[in-house]
């Protein structure tokens, strides 16, 4: 569905200042949608919200369903009575501008589980009321999900396949013994999840209320190590056998690598989703629009068709192109849940069939500028070439920096962008490329806020490929000027991206 013109910025949670070493749903959080509306954004995007596991990446997580305990906010459990302030200490002198996970994981997890048993121990009726009305309504993953945390802790936080076996295939009898033995941790990790929702339906509420909506991102595949697959095998192509995938997703050789990319995550059972009405999926989407206003389809070209490696490949390279059901699948969604505010990441080497999916059901697809400048003028990445159901970025969060991107570009690209913009801002390149956004007939412009405040590579999210030391970048309380805000502002009314803001935000 064709969407408003209208304008928004690119920042995970995580990345949000924080005295506790790491982003999280606290006062932070409400004066970034602050600037958002004084600066006459719409639109706030962020990365799947899910519980991270190794490599604390938001795209290979826990659960697809379940939120990230690690945005709870630790002040806001402490005005609620179940933490204390003075217990706070151990996060209080960690980085400011980066997340250290290795050092925030085990301090903050530990808080959490502590203010679970103290709300278990001081709950009102009203409280625990609306504890179990929340369970009650998210049953279709909560369970399972609690579950799989406390029996992943319980094996040394082993994969489940490695796990002692009658409870790694769910039998029924392992079930019963696992879940009253582990009843205090299963509690835990529901609490948890309270909390994450609590916290953040009144995060987005307060910013629906100065009229920004949130832009959430759902990843095509889940991981393998997943409260989802150990919960729905028959979901997955998993080898009966090994309980390893018997077929791995990822992309094919390309200009960018010549063995392409070997995700590790399991392919969907499309046969068995589709037999059972894509519920699976449908809950899915429905869980996430309980987050979420908008959803951001990752790898969409893989519900038209994707790249399946059979087992024991260690490289992308043996694989074949698979049909998928996606528009059966988007007919169903749209059948149950209605309308579909889904942005399509059409990113990479796309076939007709795929725009023609994209286009069936209106759907923008993704415009990125750093992309523009490399080819000749047909390239679709130019603006001149932009249908206005798009969504168009500087950069992403696999992207460098505008700054950095632009410090190392070839000759050839710097001309072509210095032809096509006239010439550079006196402000930066940064403000260069905001300002093409902006002007261009896009509908939907999104901006990553390392590109606002000018930052070079040093700041960037994710370098895919790259194992290590992504996923941490934060800003610093203050960096946001006042001359940032009346900028951005200006070029967001001027370029006619504020039509639709017609509140009073706060300063």
């Amino acid at each position: 569905m064709p969407f408003p013109r209208s304008s928004g910025i690119l920042l995970h949670p995580t990345s949000l200042p924080s005295r506790l070493g790491i982003g999280d749903l606290g006062a932070a959080a409400y004066e970034f949608v602050d600037f958002l509306a004084a600066t006459r954004q719409q639109l706030w995007q962020v990365l799947p919200l899910g519980p991270t596991g190794h490599g604390n990446s938001p795209y290979m997580c826990y659960s697809s369903m379940a939120g990230n305990p690690l945005l709870i906010s630790l002040e806001k459990l402490c005005e609620d009575n179940l933490l204390y302030p003075d217990e706070l200490h151990d996060l209080e002198n960690l980085a400011a501008d980066w997340v250290d996970f290795d050092a925030v994981i085990p301090v903050k997890m530990r808080l959490l589980e502590r203010a679970a048993s103290r709300f278990r121990d001081v709950a009102t009726e009203e409280d625990l009321a609306d504890f179990e009305a929340f369970c009650t309504e998210f049953a279709f993953w909560i369970d399972d999900f609690a579950f799989f945390m406390a029996l992943k802790n319980a094996f040394g936080g082993a994969s489940w396949p490695d796990w002692e076996e009658p409870i790694a295939r769910r039998e029924p009898e392992a079930l019963a013994a696992w879940r009253e033995k582990l009843a205090s941790d299963i509690f835990c990790h529901k609490f948890l999840q309270f909390e994450f929702y609590c916290q953040w339906r009144s995060l987005r509420q307060y910013a629906n209320e100065r009229q920004i909506q949130i832009i959430g991102d759902i990843p095509i595949y889940v991981a393998h190590d997943s409260a989802d697959v150990w919960a729905f095998p028959d979901n997955f192509m998993i080898d009966p056998e090994t309980l390893a995938p018997a077929e791995m997703a990822g992309v094919p050789p390309d200009y960018f690598s010549e063995t392409g990319q070997l995700w590790g995550n399991p392919t969907y059972n499309w046969e068995v989703l589709e037999k059972h009405g894509f519920d699976w999926w449908i809950q899915r989407l429905r869980t996430l629009l309980q987050y979420v206003d908008l959803i951001r389809v990752d790898h969409f070209r893989g519900l038209q068709a994707y790249w399946a490696v059979p087992a024991g490949e260690t490289t992308a390279m043996n694989g074949d192109w698979v049909d998928a059901p996606g528009a059966a699948l988007f007919e169903t969604v749209r059948q149950t849940l209605g309308s579909l505010p889904i942005l399509a990441e059409d990113l990479g080497v796309i076939t007709p069939d795929v725009e023609a999916l994209r286009d069936q059901f209106e759907f923008p697809g993704m415009k990125i500028l750093h992309f523009a400048f490399g080819s000749d003028n047909g390239n679709p990445y130019l603006p001149t070439n932009y249908v206005h159901n798009s969504v168009v970025y500087t950069g992403t969060h696999d992207n460098d920096t505008t700054v950095g991107w632009f410090e190392q570009i070839s000759d050839y690209e710097r001309d072509r962008l210095l032809l096509y913009a006239g010439c550079l801002s006196p402000e930066g390149v940064h403000w260069t490329m905001i300002r093409l956004a902006l002007m261009s007939i896009a509908n939907q412009a999104i901006i990553p806020l390392q590109d606002v405040l000018g930052y070079g590579s040093d700041c960037r999210m994710n370098t895919p490929g790259q194992a290590g030391g992504n996923w941490g970048w934060r800003y610093r309380d203050g960096v946001i000027t006042h001359e940032v805000r009346e900028c951005l502002r200006a070029l967001t009314e001027l370029s006619n991206r504020a039509s639709g803001w017609t509140g009073e935000s706060a300063s």
